[in-house]
């Protein structure tokens, strides 16, 4: 009998203490004055599973270490930048007022970003747009083989194979030349193996982790990743977008990847190379503990044929707004005529919600094209519970049957297009650090929009009436999965 009250009692103690701690972290989550969507989801899950609530929390949530590790960063890096960014603003809205006819109308969002992230727009560029990995990765390594002075890369995901085997052996052969190589890879996202690193470091690549993982079944750094895709090389020629150091991103390897996969990149050369460069320097000092001189060999002046105008748009946890969601939020809300989205996952916030069907209402048309199978069950089904009210509002949205749909890409209005590594979801807006390159230019624009277009061939769209008719069971499991997206 005493041994029953006696586990009764301790059993009683830890729901008690359990509980004191769901009040703990729910004071704290409603102290952090987050969106209502994601406070009151935390609260739900510390109430009503307080030891897993706070566990997810763990994983999930916003680490303890945030505010300390990147406030550090953030002031780092404003001490670094405040130095150029009058400069930059005051040639940026020459630039602007010089070049009106050629951003037919999108001088209001170039002078939003612009005052917003402070990264200037530039006029000195050739812009390449490849797609799928086949193009990108035949261009890469075409580029990297011209190096003289240095090369830099950042990327999400690293995995062994013919693609990283073949960098690999450039980036050895370039270090052995004395090219100063760098590469820096997330450590969530990158699975490459050991013995590629040393043989990479060996050669004198310097290789470095974002943000490193040290025990990767227990860690609670899944956020803050860095997800760009990104090399320079001698500080005139560069790459950005959504392709990352993998063979399932081409599909050249089809056969072993068993899906087509369609992604976009850019090439740029020009002067747009300076703020990727300066982007790189500020992750890759954080990351080494290394601080890059700021010389000309890196920021060198580079004159190309074209005048094609390129703005960069980033963002990251030690951002002061979410600026690639305002860049967003600002062409949705600007477009006349037309604007077409491609995105593998679309967890939208309110703002962006509502734009779209502003948007949709106001006779713009407003096409979402999205994977038909996604490599994630729970995104997909949070991205479905969407669709109803943007397609009562006359958004059109298409399902990509040919294979992934992993291009993140906007077209709009004769102009504006937008390739990068964000998709169109709140941890890309909140969480990750991205990059997008906004290009303000007919010839990228046409190409970009002549490729969404073929890419509705190979897509099934789905109406009002046939996605109003799905089960309700599954309905109920997808406005399950919105309740929880935005806190995982």
């Amino acid at each position: 009998m005493l041994h029953h009250i006696h586990f009764g009692g301790i059993i009683t103690i830890i729901i008690v203490a359990a509980y004191i701690l769901s009040i703990f972290f729910g004071l704290l989550i409603i102290s952090q004055n987050r969106t209502p969507a994601k406070t009151l989801a935390y609260l739900i899950l510390f109430f009503s599973l307080p030891v897993i609530g706070i566990l997810i929390y763990y994983i999930f949530g916003e680490n303890y270490r945030k505010k300390k590790l990147y406030k550090k960063k953030y002031l780092s890096d404003r001490k670094s930048f405040d130095r150029y960014s009058a400069y930059l603003i005051r040639l940026s809205e020459e630039i602007i007022k010089d070049h009106v006819d050629q951003l037919r109308g999108s001088e209001q969002i170039a002078r939003m970003m612009l005052n917003d992230s402070r990264l200037p727009i530039s006029i000195n560029n050739n812009v390449e747009l490849l797609i799928n990995g086949e193009e990108k990765f035949a261009k890469l390594f075409e580029e990297l083989e011209k190096a003289e002075h240095h090369i830099h890369l950042e990327y999400y995901i690293m995995e062994q194979g013919h693609i990283t085997l073949r960098l690999k052996d450039i980036l050895i052969r370039k270090a052995k030349q004395g090219v100063a190589v760098r590469m820096m890879y997330d450590d969530f996202g990158t699975s490459i193996k050991y013995k590629h690193l040393r043989d990479l470091k060996k050669a004198g690549v310097q290789a470095m982790p974002f943000y490193k993982i040290i025990f990767p079944i227990a860690s609670s750094r899944h956020n803050y990743r860095d997800h760009r895709k990104v090399v320079i090389i001698d500080g005139k020629r560069g790459f950005t977008g959504g392709i990352n150091m993998s063979d399932r991103y081409s599909n050249e390897f089809i056969a072993k990847n068993k899906m087509y996969w369609r992604d976009t990149h850019l090439f740029i050369e020009g002067d747009a190379i300076k703020p990727l460069q300066y982007l790189f320097f500020l992750n890759w000092n954080f990351c080494s503990k290394e601080e890059l001189p700021v010389t000309h060999d890196y920021f060198p002046d580079h004159t190309v044929k074209s005048n094609q105008l390129v703005q960069i748009s980033y963002s990251g946890p030690d951002s002061d707004r979410a600026s690639i969601m305002m860049s967003y939020f600002a062409a949705i809300t600007k477009a006349k005529h037309y604007i077409y989205i491609s995105t593998p996952y679309f967890i939208p916030n309110e703002s962006l919600l509502t734009a779209l069907q502003t948007a949709a209402l106001g006779k713009v048309d407003v096409r979402l094209l999205v994977p038909g199978v996604s490599d994630s069950t729970f995104v997909n089904a949070a991205a479905h519970s969407y669709y109803e009210d943007l397609l009562e509002a006359g958004v059109k949205i298409y399902l990509y049957q040919k294979g992934f749909m992993h291009a993140k890409t906007m077209v709009s209005d004769n102009c504006l297009s937008m390739v990068g590594s964000a998709n169109m979801d709140i941890r890309s807006f909140d969480l990750n650090f991205e990059l997008n390159a906004v290009v303000y230019d007919r010839k990228i624009h046409d190409g970009l929009k002549a490729v969404f277009m073929r890419d509705l061939q190979d897509s099934v769209e789905i109406t009002l009436e046939e996605w109003s008719k799905r089960n309700r069971l599954k309905k109920l499991g997808e406005s399950t999965a919105r309740i929880f997206s935005s806190i995982m």
